[in-house]
């Protein structure tokens, strides 16, 4: 499933459309019909969106979000109001009580369904920083200190600059924000001054149907830079295309909006989206602070076993809430000890550092890998299946294998294999072992399996014997 929708609507029909139309995207959908029985499934399992009708029968969309804000403090979930006819003053209403976006009937299924996606991502990536977070807590490390407070940069982009400025001007009353403006042919890259980059907080792209691909690199060259790549994108497209504005949520843009630069929503948009970013940035300075140098590996810069122990306790808890798989693989160096004996401790010490370099380049981003001994790798792999599992097992296998290592001061190549030993965990395997030992439990399993690789020959996956 691609994540966890919640509907809440008191007409049976509108739930049963939109539920059909959302699973038949692959989404796990839930359904309630008042603010209370909303409650109570977010209390069993939160979503990662929320859709509701702006009239509930014991409240209000409103009133719905500040009982869920009540309820999971500390978390925002993207929220979605459903109204039955476009009213300004009702959207302005509800967007500044926190949703993300107000739709109105009829829903155009295209752009419904990307701003689904859009919401999603902003939810998973939110939980990932979370994880980490949490990780960094059991860990004992200190917080991250609080960013300071500063006036947002907001930047316009748009081929007329007259509309620019008009903008420019109307948002400056709104927003108090430092306000620059931009072509699209300009070079966007910040600038470092006094050793400081001067990064947007949030983009306002004019997408004009006329020249749709221009503004669209612009988006795609703001999301691939590494400085500008978390700041909030806006998109105002005058002229309503539920394609054109599909296509550019799927490229990263936060928040759309498809009618004209009205200057009030658009402060109330471009202030949830710095608020949703310092909340992020913040996320990732607190993880940062103290991480490094306290649960990473000097010489490989993974992480190390004390990170990769409650990583792993935090990933099992998440499966056993969701019901998702997820793989344990422990990987070690085959003949390692022959290696620095033949060659040297500096050419071992190579071998490993090259070693980390292909694991982590030959894993997905939300998979952790981290040398947890001498030659040893760890390798967590999130609502992986075992098909797909074992299928990257035999992959890294492959990569490490099939590549000379190169040794140091240009004395050569050797060839190096590994084995793996892999186990699957999912909620049977958090009820069997308890969440306080799973980690050590699975751990164990993929160790055992790593050893019968050993016995095998050497250079291949086995699995643990309780998955296979």
């Amino acid at each position: 499933m691609h994540g966890k929708i919640l509907i809440i609507d008191p007409i049976a029909t509108n739930r049963i459309v939109l539920k059909v139309k959302l699973s038949a995207a692959h989404y796990d959908v839930h359904q309630a019909k008042t603010i209370q029985q909303a409650l109570e499934t977010i209390v069993a399992e939160v979503p990662d969106v929320i859709m509701t009708a702006a009239e509930l029968p014991d409240g209000s969309a409103v009133d719905l979000g500040a009982a869920v804000k009540r309820l999971i403090a500390g978390r925002d979930i993207p929220m979605i109001a459903i109204e039955h006819d476009n009213n300004y003053a009702r959207r302005l209403h509800l967007l500044a009580a926190g949703f993300d976006d107000v739709l109105s009937k009829p829903l155009d299924d295209t752009l419904t369904l990307a701003r689904v996606r859009s919401l999603v991502r902003v939810s998973n990536s939110a939980s990932e920083w979370r994880m980490r977070d949490d990780t960094s807590r059991a860990l004992g490390l200190a917080e991250g200190a609080a960013l300071f407070e500063r006036t947002p940069c907001v930047t316009l982009i748009s081929s007329d600059m007259i509309a620019n400025a008009k903008w420019a001007h109307k948002l400056q009353k709104e927003l108090g924000s430092k306000i620059t403006s931009a072509k699209p042919e300009d070079d966007l890259t910040p600038q470092s001054k006094s050793g400081n980059s001067h990064v947007p907080d949030v983009f306002i792209l004019h997408l004009q149907p006329n020249a749709p691909a221009e503004m669209l690199r612009v988006l795609a060259d703001i999301r691939t830079h590494a400085l500008t790549r978390h700041s909030g994108v806006l998109i105002v497209q005058p002229e309503a295309d539920p394609n054109l504005s599909a296509q550019a949520l799927d490229l990263g843009a936060n928040d759309i909006v498809t009618h004209e630069f009205l200057a009030d929503e658009i402060a109330l948009r471009v202030n949830s989206l710095v608020k949703r970013k310092h909340i992020a940035d913040q996320l990732r300075a607190t993880v940062r602070t103290g991480l490094e140098a306290a649960v990473c590996d000097p010489l490989t810069g993974l992480h190390n076993r004390r990170y990769a122990m409650p990583h792993l306790t935090r990933i099992a808890e998440t499966a056993s809430r969701s019901g998702k798989p997820f793989a344990v693989m422990l990987a070690d160096m085959d003949f390692f000890k022959r290696i620095n004996d033949v060659y040297g401790h500096a050419a071992g010490d190579a071998v490993l550092v090259q070693t980390a370099e292909r694991l982590r380049e030959n894993l997905r981003a939300v998979d952790m890998v981290a040398r947890i001994g001498g030659e040893e790798f760890l390798i967590v792999m999130p609502g992986v299946e075992l098909p797909n599992a074992r299928l990257t097992a035999q992959r890294l296998c492959s990569v490490i294998g099939e590549t000379p290592f190169s040794l140091p001061n240009q004395a050569g190549d050797l060839d190096a294999t590994i084995s793996i030993g892999l186990a699957i965990g999912n909620r049977a395997s958090v009820e069997r072992f308890g969440l306080s030992s799973v980690a050590p439990g699975l751990l164990d399993q993929a160790d055992k399996a790593l050893y019968r690789a050993k016995e095998s020959g050497r250079n291949q996956v086995t699995l643990s014997r309780p998955a296979a």
